[in-house]
């Protein structure tokens, strides 16, 4: 048994060394390949104020993921302002209409989706998306093996965030995405605070959210490769 463990020890060690090493590369990979397939990192702002903190929370997220390649292209889909409504076996003719090509591009990579906290859950807006992003589903899982990173928005620090980002975690894994946190201090993905319809004096929830950006980028690079 002392045997055994030592071989799994020596094997874990192996693995934790590779994947240490394919980290460290990940910089000159990058540097050497300009001019490959656009990868289109789609930002989601599911708050119903239009440009408000949940969209500059996004928009942030966004910033950051373009720093990770030259291949990054992002754009911000800010849902405030639009009207439609959840699913329906009969989608209606709606707001919705001109979102879900843009989901439907082959060159999206990835998703950033942020939702305010509203008593403790996502937006009715952020339920109503997902929702009706069920054509990304059938007949062919569009987003499948895409990386997905969430960012919440609320009035306090324990506002409710971590359980925002759990919800719309667990319902994007129902398309088959790859969730991602932000790293410390915010392992879940960002979780920005909202005093007085600003954001820019949360340092520390600005940090969660560019870094949900980074890893949400990153990965879409990996996986291209």
């Amino acid at each position: 048994m002392k045997t055994g463990l030592t071989r799994r020890n020596f094997v874990g060690s192996t693995a934790a060394a590779a994947f240490a090493g394919s980290i460290a590369a990940v910089a000159p990979a990058r540097a050497a390949s300009p001019g490959g397939a656009s990868l289109k990192i789609l930002g989601i702002s599911c708050s119903p104020r239009q440009g408000m903190t949940t969209a500059r929370a996004v928009q942030a997220a966004l910033e950051a993921a373009k720093t990770v390649d030259p291949r990054i292209g992002v754009e911000l889909i800010d849902l405030g302002g639009l009207r439609f409504s959840g699913y329906s076996p009969t989608p209606p003719t709606d707001d919705f209409s001109a979102i879900l090509p843009k989901l439907q591009d082959p060159a999206v990579a990835g998703l950033v989706i942020g939702s305010p906290s509203y008593f403790r859950g996502l937006s009715a807006l952020c339920k109503a998306f997902i929702e009706r992003c069920a054509p990304l589903r059938e007949p062919k899982m569009l987003l499948d093996g895409k990386p997905v990173g969430v960012i919440a928005t609320g009035a306090f620090r324990n506002g409710g965030q971590e359980l925002v980002i759990e919800q719309i975690q667990v319902a994007m894994l129902c398309f088959g995405m790859l969730p991602v946190g932000g790293r410390p201090p915010a392992f879940e993905g960002g979780t920005v605070v909202s005093t007085k319809d600003s954001i820019e004096n949360d340092e520390l929830g600005l940090t969660t959210a560019r870094n949900t950006g980074l890893r949400v980028a990153d990965l879409a690079v990996r996986l291209a490769r």
